[in-house]
């Protein structure tokens, strides 16, 4: 199993939230899951943890629609930190667009994202990922 220690889950959905902590628990992972709600709050905590001295997450469960910063945004941002830890975060789109456009926008990001996931997200997923 791969060990992920530090995820986060960007999703502007408290149901996507209470879904993924229930299947983590589900699955006895031990981890250390931070929740945001767009990608402008985890830039801002991303940000703030590194000045501070802290690491990046290891994995990054990402939602692309999004009010403030959709997932998009966030991962141009998140570019400039994660190139510059040597690219260590994982991040998996967890998008319920099955859209083209959106499968094809997911390829240029290929330096960062691992799969792309359609919602709802099940257990299974979750043991490929982990």
């Amino acid at each position: 199993m791969k060990k992920y220690k530090d995820v986060y889950i960007i999703d502007d959905d408290k149901i996507v939230h209470f879904v993924i902590k229930k299947l983590l628990a589900s699955l006895k992972m031990d981890l250390n899951l931070s929740f945001f709600f767009n990608g402008f709050e985890a830039i801002e905590k991303i940000g703030n943890d590194l000045s501070s001295g802290a690491d990046l997450p290891d994995l990054i469960l990402l939602d692309i629609n999004m009010p403030i910063i959709d997932g998009w945004q966030f991962l141009d941002e998140f570019r400039k930190y994660n190139n510059a830890s040597g690219n260590k975060t994982h991040v998996y789109i967890i998008s319920s667009s099955n859209s083209i456009s959106d499968i094809n926008k997911a390829k240029e990001y290929q330096d960062q994202i691992k799969e792309y996931i359609l919602k709802p997200i099940t257990k299974e997923d979750l043991k490929k990922i982990f």
